[in-house]
């Protein structure tokens, strides 16, 4: 809600500051700057700290967050020719690495999960139940996993593999969406158990019943694009504003390329949430 006032201060502020003298556009400026610093502090004392890591091979997003008081953290995501870098990170901020989850077995990179695993001393993994995938945690619909004192609810979101989960802060601030939900766009359908209406029902059941303001944080993007939310895909995702018969042609007409790692990935990524590949 905060974040949306300011936003919408700053456009406003923008439609007006060629009508106002310079004295007013200092006021202004001085006054959102006062409301940024409010905003800061607030989100300083209750939100979890939060990295966004990019693998640019595979265009993969990892996610890091964990709880200021505690240190303990989670990663999303991992990918395997990145994990050194999160390692240094995770100790650079003094945190100690609790889970590693997956949003679904992935086919275009290897996961960081089992290299973690042999880093890290006692790191659990997580992935759902419905994947076939090995896991420490084999996750099922409204599972949570804990950091200190937040948590992420896992929503079973379906239709790229049988195996997606979306993850979710406590607060209903953040979505973590893997393949499911990408910004734009989506998951594809025609491979691992894919279908583009199970994949339609999952968005609109699952993700775009969560709060408008709620930011969608996917496991990939090739534009650059670094997050949504949801009002946003509810309203300019050119597949999703489709209906369900719409979305399912389209999705079955792509005729993509399978991708180039599928062959080598699926199978280590299969095992690896128990072993170091």
């Amino acid at each position: 809600m905060i974040a949306c006032v300011l936003l919408n201060r700053l456009r406003s502020a923008a439609a007006v500051s060629c009508k106002l003298t310079r004295t007013d556009r200092v006021r202004r400026v001085a006054s959102f700057q006062r409301s940024a610093r409010f905003y800061s502090a607030f989100m300083a004392s209750t939100a979890p700290i939060f990295r966004q890591l990019f693998e640019a091979e595979s265009s993969t997003y990892t996610y890091l967050l964990a709880d200021t008081d505690t240190r303990e953290a989670v990663l999303i995501d991992p990918v395997l020719e990145t994990v050194d870098r999160d390692l240094k990170l995770i100790t650079e901020l003094g945190l100690t690495l609790k889970v590693a989850l997956n949003t679904h077995c992935h086919a275009d990179h290897i996961t960081g999960t089992g290299l973690l695993k042999k880093k890290v001393f006692g790191l659990k993994s997580a992935i759902s139940k419905h994947s076939g995938a090995a896991a420490d945690i084999q996750l099922s619909d409204g599972d949570r996993i804990t950091f200190g004192k937040h948590n992420l609810t896992v929503l079973e979101t379906p239709g790229h593999t049988d195996g997606c989960v979306t993850y979710v802060t406590e607060d209903h601030r953040m979505a973590f969406t893997g393949d499911t939900l990408l910004i734009r766009g989506c998951g594809r359908t025609d491979f691992q158990q894919g279908c583009p209406k199970r994949l339609y029902q999952s968005i609109h059941k699952k993700i775009f019943t969560l709060p408008g303001s709620c930011f969608i944080y996917p496991a990939h993007d090739y534009k650059g694009q670094t997050v949504s939310t949801v009002d946003e895909e509810k309203k300019f995702n050119p597949r999703l504003t489709k209906s369900q018969d719409e979305f399912v042609n389209i999705m079955n007409s792509l005729d993509l390329p399978k991708p180039k790692k599928i062959d080598i990935s699926v199978p280590a990524n299969l095992v690896c949430g128990l072993h170091d590949v």
